[in-house]
């Protein structure tokens, strides 16, 4: 356990540090910048590089939301949820402190103004509601389930998983960065805003609770809907 915990908290680090690294750091660059098409990438390519990396050892989660939802599709017994969870956000935490020790260093740097926090209403990158918030979540958060459990099922070809994985991460990015800037995982949410500190947590909850809820409703359809026989 001591080092599948270890492969969860290295894989949520990289997760965060380099997803909210290049949104923070790179995606409005001065004359030259990633953009939202740069950071989408950058967390697709985290997941993926991660999960061929450490996914062998614990199933290469990085994400809260993946591990209840994978204990809803059947892939993983209880005992294993709290212990995943609290690595993911020490994970998540660790990076984000680190983020900001680099961030911190260019002038006129100020956390308040969003590093890269979840956020809706007056905080969503474009002024979407709490509703379209809560739904974009939910859906993407289930789809991404979907697709989890669906490549690593046992008659999907079998070494692809993580590119199928990834993949699927950056259309996630590349749909809801304009709407949410997008969390689908409440480590990699919980990490920048216990920097930002302001809004950031008051908001938190939602990027809790819906992606939450929108990974178990992923696990269950394939569990019961889609899953082939083992």
């Amino acid at each position: 356990m001591i080092k599948r915990l270890a492969a969860e908290f290295l894989g949520t680090f990289w997760l965060v540090l380099g997803g909210c690294g290049s949104a923070v750091l790179a995606a409005a660059f001065p004359e030259l910048g990633i953009g939202f098409v740069g950071v989408a990438l950058a967390f697709g390519l985290t997941v993926l590089t991660m999960a061929y990396a450490v996914g062998h050892i614990s199933g290469g989660h990085f994400n809260p939301a993946v591990t209840l939802g994978l204990l809803a599709g059947g892939r993983i017994g209880c005992k294993e949820v709290a212990p995943y969870i609290v690595t993911q956000v020490l994970g998540a935490i660790a990076a984000a402190g680190v983020l900001y020790l680099i961030a911190s260093g260019k002038p006129g740097f100020d956390v308040s103004a969003g590093f890269a926090t979840n956020g809706y209403g007056e905080h969503s990158p474009a002024g979407f509601s709490f509703l379209s918030v809560v739904v974009t979540e939910f859906v993407l958060t289930a789809f991404f389930l979907l697709i989890i459990l669906g490549v690593t099922d046992k008659k999907a070809p079998a070494g692809f998983a993580p590119l199928a994985i990834g993949l699927a991460l950056v259309l996630i990015h590349l749909i809801s960065i304009p709407v949410s800037n997008t969390s689908v995982n409440p480590a990699r949410s919980t990490g920048v805003a216990v920097f930002q500190g302001g809004w950031a947590v008051s908001q938190l909850w939602v990027f809790w609770l819906v992606p939450l809820l929108g990974g178990v409703f992923g696990g269950l359809v394939h569990r019961f809907v889609l899953a082939t026989k083992r």
